[in-house]
């Protein structure tokens, strides 16, 4: 039997009070144990973590690839992809980071591989369960806080406590330069700087001089360098900010940062056009808040949309759903509603909550995921953009009982595609 369904068991019989209390311990104890087992690998490494509501997956490849363009022999560790050196391997779980142990050991063998620098993306989650705890800690990357995990963690304050935790590792980290790189557009910046204690680095959207953005990219010059992004939307703009701050702090060239950034032409699930020579666009995006969906749609401003989405997480965050429908209602032409992760919710309870925040678009609800891939693909016309939001790279559709149904939204995309161009 795996601890998870140990754990699901414990919740049905241990008294809520009870199991909770003593959840912190059982976290402690584990990253305690973690790190006195492989021998706290984190002090041999340069570590960066990067958290934030929206944008850490993006942002962790951009600051992988700036510090693999400046020579740097890098470990990456986050939702999409667990990297050691040449070695790369993609994330099969429905989380960012796994407990028991997982990143402590990820980074002994990072160093044992030679590695000098490692990046890691941090969720409010991770930091609940003590996952940063017992690392040394060089960098932080703050990028934007906004409400989300509200039932998980009792409050938008406990959720801002949880993020500011993980900057607090720079206060606790033995490490002789400790940098915090937080973005000054956000209104909590400064809690973050405060907590750090460390050489704060502000980024900002004005740093993007001469901004020009695409529905494919974006160009502009940041300290003289001219910069070119081949993942679209003003947010990336900003995900590219974060890393191209903390290069700058640590002396990497400005032009050998825009070539490492040059290279990046797709970071999977994020932005991701699917293109079989479809007269329209495909994005599979990653967009589980109201911000994300708004940021998301903005990247095809004049384009007729399509929108396929539903709401992350059955049994959770659900004052976000409706919200989630207005966003849609604001921006697409039509909309299809259709399960995502339900997990032990009614998925038709989710799908309607969602549907209530649309109040004048085309609404139309199928609960098949690929049949609701497959007809909006149907509907859409020449210069139209089809959007299908919610789950990126998650690798299942998570269901009741711990049931899961792998999934890839990119991959449907593909398949159902190629049936309708008769190829």
């Amino acid at each position: 039997m795996s601890l998870e369904s140990i754990l699901r068991i414990g919740r049905r019989i241990i008294p809520r009070t009870l199991f909770t209390a003593a959840q912190p311990i059982y976290h402690y104890l584990l990253a305690l144990s973690g790190a006195l087992a492989y021998g706290f690998p984190s002090r041999k490494l340069f570590v960066v973590l990067i958290t934030g509501t929206k944008g850490k997956t993006t942002t962790a490849e951009l600051v992988n690839a700036v510090l693999e363009g400046s020579g740097k022999k890098t470990a990456l560790a986050g939702t999409l992809r667990f990297k050691i050196g040449e070695t790369s391997k993609p994330n099969p779980y429905k989380m960012t980071i796994r407990g028991r142990w997982f990143l402590q050991r990820f980074l002994r063998d990072a160093v044992r591989a030679g590695c000098t620098h490692a990046v890691i993306e941090m969720t409010s989650e991770g930091a609940k369960q003590f996952r940063q705890k017992f690392l040394s800690v060089d960098a932080v990357v703050f990028l934007n806080i906004s409400p989300e995990h509200i039932e998980s963690h009792g409050s938008f304050e406990n959720y801002l406590a949880a993020k500011l935790a993980i900057a607090r590792t720079l206060a606790h980290s033995k490490k002789p330069h400790r940098i915090i790189v937080a973005n000054s557009d956000d209104a909590h910046a400064q809690d973050f700087f405060t907590v750090a204690r460390a050489e704060k680095v502000p980024f900002s959207i004005k740093q993007a001089e001469n901004l020009s953005l695409t529905e494919r990219g974006s160009s502009f010059s940041f300290d003289n360098t001219p910069i070119t992004l081949s993942i679209p939307g003003e947010f990336n703009v900003r995900n590219a900010l974060a890393a191209l701050n903390l290069g700058k702090t640590l002396a990497i060239p400005g032009p050998l940062m825009a070539e490492s950034l040059a290279r990046i032409t797709l970071v999977r699930g994020r932005m991701e056009y699917v293109d079989a020579g479809q007269p329209f666009s495909v994005i599979v995006d990653y967009a589980h808040t109201a911000d994300s969906l708004e940021n998301a749609y903005g990247a095809h401003r004049n384009a007729r949309k399509i929108c396929v989405l539903g709401s992350t997480g059955g049994g959770r965050d659900q004052w976000k759903r409706k919200e989630m429908g207005a966003v849609a209602d604001k921006h697409c032409a039509e909309i299809i509603l259709t399960n995502e992760d339900p997990y032990d919710e009614d998925p038709m309870q989710i799908v309607n909550a969602v549907k209530e925040g649309v109040t004048t678009k085309p609404c139309h609800i199928i609960m098949d995921r690929r049949e609701a891939i497959r007809e909006a693909l149907k509907r859409a016309h020449t210069g139209d953009a089809v959007y299908i939001t919610g789950k990126g790279t998650d690798p299942y559709i998570m269901e009741a009982n711990g049931a899961r149904t792998p999934w890839d939204d990119a991959t449907v995309v593909r398949e159902e595609l190629k049936k309708l161009l008769g190829h």
